[in-house]
């Protein structure tokens, strides 16, 4: 559930950015390590990157 939503943009080198309210309800604060990837249906998912690593063992891709 997206309590703060907010509306962003692309810049000229495909960057986005996300407010600090943001991060903070999804546990996250500058500088983490995320993996970005498309759902194919106009989403973009970002996990953190520990979790999308753990995820990836847990189901044997790795």
């Amino acid at each position: 559930m997206l309590r703060e939503a907010a509306e962003l943009g692309v810049d000229d080198h495909g960057r986005v950015e996300l407010p600090l309210g943001l991060l903070a309800e999804a546990g996250l604060s500058p500088g983490a390590r995320l993996v970005a990837f498309s759902n194919g249906d106009g989403r973009i998912v970002l996990r953190r990157a520990e979790d999308a690593m753990s995820d990836l063992i847990e189901k044997g891709h790795l």
